[in-house]
C-alpha cells in the first residue's frame, strides 16, 4: 500500500478541481476462469487449505537471500564473534565464530598461494572432522568448488568421481579405519612418490596436480599446516578483492549421485541455492527466534544433510554445530546431546533406530533436545513416535528432499500433530513450487491422487557436471526437476511420499543404485547374470541383495561374493543377502520385473 499518489517527484495536490464533471473512461472488464488457489504461506503452519489441485507454492513474507556461503559465515563471525561455531568432541577441538572465520580466511589464502583458483575443483574425502568444515569454507571463499566425496569410496569409484568432474585439487586424512586414503589415491597416481608438492602430474587424473593431507607428511603431498602457513598479506589483499567478483550463481559445490546407469554424477550447487535453502531450513525450525541453538551432527559432512543442513545452516543463522564422533556411533550422540546440552538432533532413521536401541538410553539426560529432523531415507511412522515418546524430542519433524534439491523441498512444522509428523514429510518450503503429476503424461492428478513429485524453484540444481544428457533427462525446458518419486499433496500443502520410480535402494540414509552393483558383480568370473534389489529391514529401512545366476557348472558360495567384493566397492554396497537363481520374472517383452523378484525373495528368505 502507498501512503500517498504521486507523480514524479510532485505529490498530486489536494486542491486541484474540475470546472465541468468528468466521465472516466474504463476498460470493460475482462473476466478469468476460476482458477483456484495453489499458494501456501508457509512462514507458520497453514490452518486454511488453501490448495484446490496437485500444485501447490511454499509463498513467504521472508525474502531470498542474494549471499554467498562465505559472506553468509562472515556475517555471523560478525554478529556471534565469542559463539561456538563448532565443536568437534573426538578430536577436542572447539572453534568460536571469530576463531572459524579467521582460519577460514587463512586456508583460503593459503588455497590461492598454491596456485588454485576461482572455478577450480578441490574434492574433500574423509570422515566428519573440523578440517571438513574448514575446507568446505574456504574453497568457497576462494571460489573453489568444492566436491563431496564419499569417504567409503574405493580406489574404482574415486578415480571415476575425480575425473568426472576434474578435480585439481584433494584433501584427505592419511587414513581412517580401515580406508587408507593415502594409499589409495598413490594406487590411481604413483607419480606422487616422486613429484615436488603442487606439482603432480598424473596419467590417470590429468587435472590433479595437489594433494593435502590433514595429518601426517607424506611424499609429494601438501601438509594442512603448509597451507595455512602459505597465504601472505598479497594473498590476503587477492582473497578481499575476489570476494567482490564472486557471484551468488556461482557454482560452489559438487555432490555425487547416481542413476539406473550406475554412473556417479555430479550434481553442481551455487551458492544461491545451498544458502537460501539452509536459510529456510532454519526459518522452518525456528533457528531465528531460538536462543543458543545447539545441534548433534552425527550424519556426513559429505552428503547434503550434513553440508547444507549444518555447515551452511551453521552459517546462515549462528547455530553450533556438535559431532558426536569421527565415524558414527550410536551411543556417542546420546552422550554429546547430554554433555553438550544440545538442543537439537539429526539423523537418518536408522540412526534413531540405532540411539533408542541402546540398552542404557534411560540414563541420558536429554532435557535440553527440543528438537530433531529425520531425514535421508523413508522415515517408519512407529520410528518417529518413539523418538517423540521415548527421546522426548517433542518437536520433532521430517524433512525431505534430494541432493538436485539442495536438498530440501519438504519439510514439517516443529508444532505439527502426531499424524502429520509421522505420516508425512512436512509442508512445502519457502520459495517452492511442487507438482504432482501422472508419470505417463505429465498432467496434473487431482489433489490427493498419487503421480511422480516434482520440484521448480531456487533450490534446484544448476546442472549434472559436463553431462548435459543426463541433465536434460531431469530437469526440463520449463526447470521442472523430476523426483522420480511417487507422492500425493494434501490440501494444506503437505507431502506424502508412497514409492520410488526408480529401483534406487536406501541402505540406512545412503543411496545405493543397483545397476552400479550388478555392473561390478558381472566382473565374477562364477557369475553369469546379476540382479540387485533392495530388501526389507527393520533397522536399516533396507538392505542390499544379490540375486545371481552362475555360469554352467559353476559352484559359488554367498560368502565368495561378499569377499570378491571386499575392498573393492564401498562397504555399504556390499550385498548382505546373495541368492543363487536358475531365471528371474520376466514381462512378456523380456524385462526383469523386479518388483516380482523383491516379493519372491523377501518369501524365500522368510522375512
Amino acid at each position: 500500500m502507498f501512503s500517498r499518489i504521486a507523480f514524479g517527484s510532485q505529490p498530486l495536490r489536494s486542491n486541484v478541481f474540475f470546472s465541468k464533471p468528468v466521465k472516466l473512461l474504463q476498460k470493460p472488464r475482462t473476466t478469468f476462469p476460476s482458477q483456484g488457489s495453489c499458494a501456501v504461506h508457509v512462514d507458520s503452519p497453514p490452518t486454511i487449505p488453501t490448495l484446490t489441485t496437485s500444485y501447490a507454492h511454499g509463498t513467504s513474507s521472508k525474502s531470498l537471500l542474494f549471499s554467498t556461503v562465505g559472506g553468509s559465515l562472515q556475517a555471523s563471525a560478525e554478529r556471534f564473534p565469542d559463539r561456538e561455531a563448532v565443536v568437534f568432541l573426538q578430536d577436542g577441538v572447539r572453534k568460536t565464530f571469530s576463531q572459524l572465520q579467521q582460519d577460514v580466511d587463512q586456508a583460503a589464502a593459503g588455497l590461492l598461494a598454491l596456485g588454485l583458483k576461482r572455478g577450480d575443483r578441490l574434492g574433500m574425502w574423509g570422515p566428519n572432522t573440523y578440517e571438513w568444515v574448514l575446507f568446505q569454507f574456504a574453497s568457497a571463499k576462494a571460489g573453489i568448488i568444492l566436491v563431496s566425496v564419499n569417504p567409503a569410496y574405493q580406489v574404482q569409484e574415486l578415480e571415476f568421481a575425480l575425473r568426472k568432474v576434474g578435480c585439481n585439487a584433494i584433501v584427505c586424512p592419511t587414513q581412517f579405519k580401515t580406508q587408507k586414503y593415502c594409499d589409495m589415491l598413490r594406487q590411481i597416481c604413483p607419480e606422487m612418490d616422486t613429484a615436488i608438492p603442487g606439482s603432480v602430474k598424473s596419467a590417470r587424473l590429468p587435472d590433479l596436480h595437489t594433494v593435502i593431507v590433514t595429518d601426517s607428511r607424506q611424499p609429494g603431498m601438501y601438509h594442512l599446516e603448509d597451507v595455512m602457513q602459505a597465504g601472505s598479506s598479497q594473498h590476503m589483499q587477492q582473497l578481499e578483492e575476489l570476494q567482490k567478483k564472486l557471484s551468488f550463481d556461482d557454482p560452489i559445490n559438487i555432490q555425487f549421485t547416481s542413476g539406473t546407469t550406475g554412473n556417479p554424477k555430479g550434481a553442481t550447487l551455487s551458492h544461491h541455492n545451498i544458502v537460501n535453502n539452509a536459510y529456510f531450513i532454519g526459518m522452518r525450525l525456528g533457528y531465528d527466534w531460538r536462543s543458543q541453538v545447539r545441534v548433534c551432527l552425527p550424519v556426513p559432512m559429505y552428503h547434503c544433510f550434513g553440508s547444507v543442513g549444518g555447515g551452511i545452516v551453521m552459517a546462515t543463522h549462528g547455530i553450533t554445530l556438535v559431532s558426536p564422533s569421527t565415524g558414527y556411533d550410536g551411543r556417542a550422540n546420546l552422550a554429546a546431546m547430554e554433555s553438550e546440552r544440545c538442543t537439537f538432533v539429526y539423523g537418518t532413521p536408522t540412526m534413531y533406530i540405532d540411539m533408542l536401541g541402546q540398552p542404557d538410553l534411560a540414563k541420558f539426560d536429554l532435557s535440553s533436545v527440543e528438537g530433531g529432523i529425520m531425514a535421508g531415507s523413508p522415515c517408519p511412522p512407529e520410528i518417529v513416535k518413539k523418538v517423540i515418546s521415548t527421546m522426548g524430542i517433542k518437536e520433532f519433524v521430517i524433512a525431505y528432499g534430494t541432493t538436485e534439491t539442495s536438498p530440501v523441498s519438504f519439510c514439517g512444522f516443529p508444532t505439527d500433530n502426531l499424524e502429520r509428523k509421522s505420516e508425512t514429510v512436512g509442508c512445502i518450503a519457502s520459495h517452492i513450487e511442487a507438482k504432482v503429476v501422472d508419470p505417463g503424461s505429465g498432467q496434473l492428478v487431482p489433489l490427493g491422487i498419487s503421480g511422480e513429485l516434482m520440484i521448480r524453484g531456487y533450490c534446484v540444481m544448476l546442472e549434472y557436471w559436463g553431462d548435459v544428457a543426463k541433465t536434460d533427462e531431469c530437469i526440463a525446458k520449463d526447470r521442472w526437476y523430476k523426483t522420480g518419486d511417487i507422492a500425493s499433496l494434501d490440501k494444506y500443502g503437505f507431502c506424502r511420499i508412497e514409492g520410488r520410480i526408480k529401483d534406487m535402494i536406501i541402505r540406512g540414509g545412503e543411496n545405493i543404485y543397483p545397476a552400479e552393483i550388478e555392473q561390478f558383480l558381472h566382473t565374477h568370473p562364477k557369475v553369469q547374470e546379476a540382479q540387485v534389489i533392495g530388501i526389507k529391514d527393520e533397522r536399516m529401512g533396507e538392505e542390499v541383495c544379490a540375486c545371481l545366476k552362475l555360469k554352467a557348472g559353476q559352484d559359488c558360495s554367498a560368502e565368495d561374493i561378499k569377499a570378491y567384493c571386499k575392498g573393492k566397492i564401498a562397504h555399504f554396497k556390499i550385498p548382505r543377502y546373495v541368492t543363487f537363481v536358475n531365471d528371474y520374472p520376466l514381462t512378456v517383452s523380456g524385462k526383469i520385473q523386479k518388483n516380482k523378484l523383491r516379493e519372491q525373495t523377501e518369501k524365500f528368505l522368510a522375512l
